[in-house]
């Protein structure tokens, strides 16, 4: 039998929270996804003025992220043509992101989680994104 750490509906406002604030403090509205181990969506916002494209693609990030263990923009960099993971953001129906902004929330080690955001550039939906893990960090 496994047991497996999750993140709870309770975390994943934590972890909106302090990417919502970031955001806010550059300037930028932002779709915000948080989903489970597993990939699987918990909770979502999509700011005032989040655009409408941002509502998948943030949460193809969190899904990216927590499913594959990995930051989306890790991906990017391995994603590039002539390398052998050239083509894998086609992979799972096109979920897999390869685009910065997703990221693993991760507790004593172990991935609970995933956080995608979209709407700003890359640097800015990995810097809200990263914002979000540090709020709920500091709550544990």
């Amino acid at each position: 039998m496994l047991t497996i750490k999750r993140l709870s509906i309770d975390d994943a406002k934590i972890l909106i929270d302090g990417a919502r604030a970031k955001a806010g403090e550059i300037g930028v509205p932002m779709c915000i996804a948080i989903v489970d181990e597993s990939g699987t969506l918990i909770a979502f916002e999509r700011m005032d003025g989040g655009k409408v494209t941002s509502t998948i693609i943030a949460q193809d990030k969190a899904f990216t992220a927590a499913a594959a263990r990995k930051a989306t923009h890790e991906y990017n960099a391995v994603a590039q043509p002539g390398s052998l993971a050239f083509g894998i953001h086609t992979e799972v129906g096109g979920r897999l992101s390869i685009v910065g902004g997703g990221l693993p929330v991760s507790v004593d080690g172990e991935v609970v989680g995933g956080i995608g955001l979209s709407s700003g550039t890359p640097q800015q939906d990995m810097e809200c994104a990263q914002a979000g893990i540090d709020h709920f960090l500091a709550q544990l």
